[in-house]
């Protein structure tokens, strides 16, 4: 199974993502804000990071940056789960390299099993930005269902 990195302030569900992942056969492991996660994750070698935009200390916006996902770890990918709805710092996700966007209020943890396996299983996020450098309209979406 894949490695997924967790990056979630609220411990309760760090925890429960945790363990929800866990019992599909993940190797997990995870951080509570995105400080803790720089330091952490080059170690771990994730598929997948399953990223918080809103945490205190290094926002998940703020560790895209500095981890940058687009020039130095094309083959990980990211899924953004979070409450936040602001477009503005979402599509700044995708930006940076973010592949999906799901909102935790409307995702039941059946759900999360399924769009984490929908996502280690669909395209690189290098091979989505060749498909827009050819002009193809292929976009990561933001997933409200589940």
């Amino acid at each position: 199974m894949a490695r997924i990195f967790i990056v979630e302030d609220d411990q309760d569900l760090n925890a429960a993502y945790r363990m929800i992942l866990s019992k599909e056969k993940h190797e997990v492991d995870s951080a509570f804000n995105g400080d803790e996660a720089l330091a952490r994750v080059a170690k771990f070698k994730p598929d997948l990071i399953l990223l918080d935009l809103l945490m205190p200390v290094k926002s998940g916006v703020e560790f895209l940056q500095e981890y940058d996902v687009v020039n130095k770890h094309k083959d990980v990918k990211v899924l953004i789960f979070t409450n936040l709805e602001h477009a503005s710092e979402i599509h700044e996700a995708f930006r940076l390299g973010a592949n999906q966007c799901v909102i935790k209020a409307w995702t039941a943890p059946q759900g999360l099993v399924k769009i984490v396996s929908d996502v280690l299983a669909a395209k690189s996020v290098e091979d989505a930005s060749a498909a827009k450098q050819r002009g193809q309209s292929e976009k990561p979406s933001l997933n409200a269902a589940m």
